[in-house]
């Protein structure tokens, strides 16, 4: 099996364990035939993104009991867990968040190499945790 690779051209690494992310809920933001809205990019949520995809229709900060998903968080950290408020998000809602002003702050290694079929290298790497204005 090919490791998965991120934007950077290096292995995919881990995006969050605590709540567990992707498609596959391992962690990773890995992808598939089955991912139809393509869950690579892993961002740390802000409340901005956060009241901006519960507008389009995808509420990530109420909890929901039945899929074991806590809701999301920016700055929650149980346990001590420094990733706990990162998520691995559509590449189409990241990329309609930067066009409405918020997107989140994206984590290049962890976010799919597929990532870059919806959006560019250049304001992915204009948004990574880190290089922020």
């Amino acid at each position: 099996m090919v490791e998965a690779k991120n934007v950077l051209g290096t292995n995919l690494e881990v995006c969050c364990t605590s709540p567990i992310t992707g498609y596959y809920r391992d962690g990773f933001c890995n992808t598939g035939g089955q991912d139809f809205g393509m869950h690579v990019v892993c961002a740390q949520v802000t409340p901005a993104f956060l009241e901006f995809t519960k507008l389009q229709g995808n509420d990530l900060s109420t909890p929901v009991p039945q899929f074991n998903f806590p809701g999301l968080r920016p700055g929650d950290k149980p346990d001590g867990i420094a990733n706990a408020y990162r998520w691995c998000l559509c590449a189409a809602r990241w990329q309609e968040a930067l066009e409405a002003g918020v997107a989140p702050p994206v984590i290049l290694s962890a976010t799919h190499a597929r990532a870059l079929e919806v959006c560019s290298l250049e304001d992915l790497q204009k948004h990574a945790l880190g290089n922020r204005e």
